[in-house]
């Protein structure tokens, strides 16, 4: 089996005869720009270009596609017709949970705008006894629109803060969807981008938000109509966003959503970790001796699945 990797150091160190390797796999390594030349059974895509990532696709003879993302719209396109998709989402639940939940405890605590009178040089004090903008998640209704890996993950994570968690799929009535909208003081989007998906929190769906709740987006930046929600910001009818994507992506030097003080912005950086790429290595590794060994590995992605 002739498979093509990324070429980086933790990828070529599968090709090594000890416990790291996978024995019985040849490997070539891509990089942008570069392909290997000839046949592959497999290709296994991260960390390069989209222009790189199309020619990988047409790569004669390929069987199986491994992406190490939990998105699949960037490949699903290209996809050779018969070759079997898989994705990495269990590389990303973890850290996405984990970078949601910071972003939401940092935002009841107000440290958005702490570090903004920071910034200026300014002790900028909550009036006392209380701070309507100083609260916890304790009572607080969470709703995860995409109740998947990592919203299992979030739920969890969310248990010990005393929060009521709620679940939205693709299966959830209408009704019960917008039923538990109205009630969420956090709306969390893990939603991919599909064309059901794209634009699904537009003026419709924020009218029927409680007034002041928060939006938290570490999925997709095309699941939210921008101008919409900057409209929801400036009205107050949204408390805040936490928007680790955006649509646009990258965001312009001079988009508004940089200017709004109740918006903490990250650069699409939720599934980063320092040891993001020996772990996408290690599944990998794993991935391709299930092939070996004649196991369906982790992650097929069925046609026609949504969230």
């Amino acid at each position: 089996m002739r498979v093509l990797l990324p070429d980086l150091p933790e990828f070529r160190a599968l090709s090594q005869h000890d416990e790291h390797g996978v024995p019985g796999v040849t490997f070539d390594h891509y990089r942008r720009g570069h392909l290997p030349d000839g046949e592959a059974d497999g290709v296994v895509l991260w960390l390069t270009d989209a222009a790189t990532r199309t020619a990988l696709l047409a790569t004669p003879g390929l069987k199986w596609v491994l992406t190490l993302t939990a998105g699949i719209e960037h490949v699903q396109a290209h996809l050779p017709p018969g070759a079997a998709l898989f994705n990495a989402s269990r590389l990303h639940d973890r850290a996405v949970a984990v970078h949601a939940l910071s972003g939401m405890l940092a935002a009841a605590r107000g440290l958005h705008r702490f570090r903004d009178a920071q910034r200026r040089h300014h002790w900028d004090a909550p009036a006392l006894p209380g701070d309507s903008a100083l609260t916890t998640l304790d009572g607080a209704h969470v709703v995860l629109w995409g109740h998947g890996h990592i919203g299992r993950n979030l739920e969890e994570l969310l248990a010990p803060h005393g929060a009521h968690v709620h679940g939205i799929r693709s299966t959830t009535p209408t009704d019960e969807r917008d039923e538990l909208l109205a009630q969420a003081d956090w709306v969390v989007l893990l939603l991919p981008s599909t064309p059901d998906t794209r634009g699904i929190v537009n003026p419709t769906t924020l009218r029927g938000l409680k007034r002041g709740a928060w939006l938290v987006n570490v999925g997709r930046g095309n699941l939210v109509v921008t101008d919409d929600l900057l409209n929801a910001l400036n009205s107050g009818q949204l408390g805040g966003a936490i928007l680790d994507v955006t649509d646009p992506e990258p965001l312009p030097e001079e988009h508004p959503l940089w200017d709004q003080p109740n918006v903490i912005l990250t650069p699409h950086i939720a599934s980063t970790t320092t040891d993001l790429v020996t772990r996408g290595a290690h599944l990998t590794r794993d991935f391709l001796i299930d092939l070996q060994q004649g196991h369906e590995p982790d992650g097929r992605v069925t046609a026609g699945r949504t969230y």
